[in-house]
């Protein structure tokens, strides 16, 4: 099953409305986004805690890491970068955090409020190589801005 980007957008769009808590919208992302896709193994936030820092926010799946500072692994070079990080096979991405050893690839986005300020990242891991393109990226990214424009 393949996620309809679409209705998952209207579903998180009505679930949401109105709501400003960054945590309460990162748990009900990472329940909608997770149920959404059978590649999704791992579906959670990271949030900018300290300069420079990450910490394990709302998810589904099992453990996260705790703690990931923005020098290292996906995690951090998203938060580090702004910038989407797509990686087909984690093994050949250098400083990768291995969280879960059957993590096989990786899409990390940004989280920003419509200020603009980085609030913190949405990881999604999955057991299959290369599960991720740029339209899963394009399509999860405008959810994430849609969501948490009012966010504090």
């Amino acid at each position: 099953m393949h996620v309809d980007y679409s209705d998952l957008g209207k579903t998180i769009a009505a679930l949401t409305a109105g709501e400003t808590d960054t945590v309460a919208l990162m748990a009900t992302l990472a329940c909608e986004i997770h149920q959404s896709d059978d590649r999704f193994h791992w579906t959670g936030f990271y949030r900018v805690t300290a300069p420079e820092l990450l910490k394990i926010g709302p998810y589904q799946g099992g453990h996260g890491c705790l703690v990931i500072p923005f020098a290292r692994g996906v995690c951090g070079a998203c938060a580090r970068t702004g910038q989407a990080q797509i990686v087909e096979d984690v093994d050949a991405f250098p400083g990768h955090i291995a969280c879960s050893s059957s993590t096989r690839s990786e899409l990390v986005l940004p989280v920003r409020n419509g200020a603009g300020r980085l609030l913190g990242v949405l990881d999604i891991d999955s057991d299959l190589p290369g599960a991720f393109d740029e339209e899963d990226a394009k399509a999860l990214q405008a959810i994430l801005d849609a969501t948490f424009e009012a966010a504090e």
